[in-house]
């Protein structure tokens, strides 16, 4: 079974106007993704000492008192979630997105994305928005894309992601949301994470995901099966300086992550004017997600690590077996393996 939204009409046919839409809805989400944390960190800090203090004094009562918000569900919202711009996204890589089993929403369901790429693009339009149309696919699932906690310590930005459905990828946050009395929830965890971002070369497909097994704990707890995602092309939208491994470079980068928890990239796009110079618009390569089909996972309180070893393996193979069963349609060569690390 393979089901997928309609696609976008070809560039060809598209008017001045639409391609200037779709850039727009490209470039704001860089800009977002990049920069909308640190302004309003800056700026709540700077108001402080200006004439328009209560401004970020309310604002930081605001938060203490909804500090806890984002580990018990968060605060989504289907107006956001359905904004128009989201359709230009969409259409300006295009970004597709690939059913190929049913996810009956009587159940609760951990899915493990691939690969992170650099600003996790295709998962954000697919599982965070409606652009694809998710919920018609999916009827009755709930998605939570679970992204990087610190994330939610951002003033203003913590409220922003979370009214797309984002929540913290930490054990309270995902305990919380997949022991709802409401079945049907989907977590979608990147289990690359930040290191996996430091391989995002544009036609290489290497993921982190050998020693990574807590998302398999987390499933096995809860009794929710297990279902393998793959975005094909979301490493080609920018171009990465890749260091190479033991150089001081990549040290640097390690080293960053561990004190930080994400890894600082150099990467690059193209220009917003000419397609020829240095920018920070992507590049319009084409993304396509596919959800696999689920792994039925039995519930452990305390999952053993023959269990999770046993599921862990499965689970690597369902992905490998997806990766090699759509890569041809996706654009990838056929000589094109997965890489595990």
């Amino acid at each position: 079974m393979g089901v997928a939204t309609a696609p976008p009409p070809p560039t060809t046919s598209k008017t001045l106007q639409k391609q200037y839409l779709e850039a727009v809805g490209a470039y704001q989400y860089v800009l977002t993704f990049l920069f909308m944390g640190p302004f309003f960190s800056l700026l709540v800090f700077v108001l402080l000492f200006t004439s328009l203090w209560t401004f970020s004094v309310v604002y930081l009562v605001w938060l203490y008192v909804d500090w806890d918000t984002p580990n018990q569900g968060g605060r989504r919202s289907e107006w956001i979630r359905n904004q128009a711009i989201w359709r230009q996204l969409r259409d300006y890589y295009p970004v597709k997105l690939v059913k190929t089993a049913e996810l009956p929403p009587d159940q609760n369901y951990v899915l493990g994305a691939h690969p992170h790429g650099i600003m996790c693009t295709g998962f954000l339009c697919n599982f965070s928005t409606e652009s694809n149309g998710f919920s018609q696919l999916f009827p009755g699932l709930r998605p939570r894309l679970a992204v990087l906690a610190g994330l939610f310590y951002l003033p203003v930005y913590r409220d922003y992601i979370m009214s797309f459905g984002l929540c913290p990828v930490s054990r309270q946050s995902l305990d919380f949301i997949l022991s709802q009395p409401q079945l049907g929830q989907a977590v979608v965890i990147m289990v690359g994470g930040a290191h996996e971002a430091l391989y995002s070369v544009p036609g290489e497909h290497c993921l982190t995901l050998q020693k990574r097994k807590g998302f398999v704990r987390l499933a096995l707890r809860h009794g929710a099966s297990l279902v393998p995602v793959y975005s094909f092309g979301e490493n080609d939208i920018f171009r990465l300086k890749a260091f190479a491994t033991g150089s001081w470079q990549h040290w640097c980068q390690l080293t960053f992550k561990k004190l930080m928890g994400f890894s600082p990239c150099i990467f690059w796009g193209r220009g917003l004017f000419s397609a020829t110079s240095w920018g920070l618009l992507p590049f319009a390569a084409p993304i396509t997600t596919v959800v696999g089909r689920p792994i039925p996972v039995p519930q452990r309180l305390h999952p053993t690590e023959e269990e999770v070893n046993h599921y862990h393996a499965l689970y690597m193979k369902a992905l490998e077996q997806l990766f090699e069963e759509h890569k041809e349609s996706c654009g990838v060569p056929a000589s094109t393996c997965l890489t595990f690390i």
